[in-house]
């Protein structure tokens, strides 16, 4: 079973400025680590300020209009501004406070400065998300035209309950529901509005918390535990997004990670020890012939030998592939937890396997979004080895070449992001010898 992430709109809701009190009892208890990283962000903290202040403005604009006329009031000395933000935002350079000034002058300025700082926040969202989608929400063109914020605050007024949490955003409302109440909604309505459509589920679902509890249960249960990973039949990035997303305290009970590879698998299974605390030891069968593969047997031998030998009592098999039935019945003393991808998967084994009392689960239902950090470094990688033959070669064909080399699977738009942000940045540079080389924007 899965449940919907909230990791992106966490993101949103703090940018826009929705009150503290509700990020923590909204977004909390599903995105601890998010929030952290948000409140530690100055970027995002510099929107999220210049966002509250542009919405207050809105729903107080003649007030404030008044207050300066009349009473020759500013921002600082009303109460419905946090003077706190200012003062924060001018310690770092933004001037926001100005004289003799009107509403109408500071809804040009705060826009202004919400348009040139907008882009600084791109880094705190994932490569597979189209940027430019989430800058429409905060970007306003043509702001500085006759009429245009008039008309942004005239709509905002008449539909601001549509407006997530009433703050303000460039978009047209409409009743949507609570748009920021899960990944899976957000994006969906924010790629209609773009013309475009989301449909990659497993960058917003994930693995409910009875999966989650099953695995801790076993580990838990158990004197020892490894982790046995037929490469052949398995994802390094969806055993990844396992990883990451379960309990780091949980996992740093499990012995070790041991991968039984062949030599015409992903490069990506190189590059799992870096990204976990887990011990991995990577063994790479060589074939006798070029038809049959031994990992299978290899494994088998292994596990055999991890049970009898060095005392592990159970075991993660993380594999698609029903030959592994054959190594749970040789040790019927251990125990056993089975991982698989659905599509590699019949319906047969996991019959076996729940006729026999045995877990399983599919790591297809872990969220992949979280793995961006080790589809980069393989990509890298790839990318590294072109930069010598460069000369001649299409950023976009690139591109291609390198996902498909590394077997990163990725949708159409998820490559053109990575060509733009990655290929098509790469500069020459002076290394510390004073010789030219090529380097990566990351």
């Amino acid at each position: 079973m899965t449940v919907d992430t909230k990791e992106v709109v966490t993101a949103i809701a703090y940018l826009i400025g929705v009150r503290k009190s509700a990020l923590e009892t909204s977004f909390r208890e599903e995105c601890p680590d998010t929030l952290d990283t948000l409140y530690a962000s100055k970027e995002a903290t510099i929107i999220r300020y210049l966002s509250k202040l542009r919405t207050s403005l809105f729903q107080h604009f003649k007030k404030t209009d008044d207050a300066m006329r009349y009473d020759l009031k500013n921002l600082t000395s009303l109460e419905w501004y946090d003077k706190d933000n200012i003062r924060q935002l001018e310690k770092w350079g933004i001037q926001v406070i100005q004289a003799n000034y009107c509403s109408e002058k500071y809804m040009q300025d705060l826009t202004r400065l919400i348009n040139e700082h907008i882009d600084s926040c791109s880094g705190l969202f994932y490569d597979w998300i189209n940027w430019d989608y989430i800058r429409n929400l905060f970007y306003v063109p043509k702001y500085n035209k006759p009429n245009v914020m008039k008309d942004e605050f005239t709509k905002y007024m008449a539909n601001i309950e549509y407006y997530p949490f009433q703050q303000y955003i460039y978009w047209t409302p409409g009743n949507h529901g609570g748009i920021l109440s899960s990944d899976r909604k957000f994006l969906k309505l924010l790629y209609e509005m773009n013309g475009d459509v989301f449909s990659d589920y497993t960058k917003y679902r994930d693995a409910d918390d009875d999966t989650r509890n099953n695995i801790y249960n076993f580990i838990d249960s158990s004197a020892k535990t490894a982790i046995a990973v037929d490469c052949e039949n398995s994802n390094p990035f969806k055993l990844y997004s396992v990883l990451k997303g379960l309990n780091q305290e949980e996992l740093a009970r499990i012995e070790k990670i041991t991968l039984y590879d062949d030599p015409n698998t992903t490069t990506g299974w190189d590059w799992l020890s870096k990204f976990t605390q887990i011990p991995v030891e990577h063994i790479e069968i060589d074939r006798v012939t070029d038809r049959k593969s031994l990992v299978d047997v290899r494994m088998t031998a292994s596990v055999v030998a991890d049970f009898y030998r060095n005392g592990v009592t159970s075991f993660i098999i993380v594999s698609s592939d029903s030959d592994y039935w054959g190594l749970i019945e040789s040790l019927p003393d251990a125990n056993f937890f089975v991982m698989y991808e659905y599509e590699k998967c019949g319906s047969a084994i996991k019959n076996a396997l729940t006729q026999h009392g045995i877990y399983y689960c599919s790591i297809d239902d872990f969220c992949s979004a979280g793995t961006e950090d080790m589809k980069r470094a393989v990509l890298f990688a790839e990318l590294e080895k072109y930069l010598p033959s460069l000369v001649g070669e299409n950023p976009l064909d690139l591109t291609h070449k390198l996902y498909e080399e590394s077997r990163v699977t990725a949708t159409k738009k998820e490559m053109e992001n990575f060509c733009n942000r990655y290929v098509k940045t790469l500069r020459l540079k002076l290394n510390s010898e004073g010789k030219f080389e090529i380097e990566i924007q990351k």
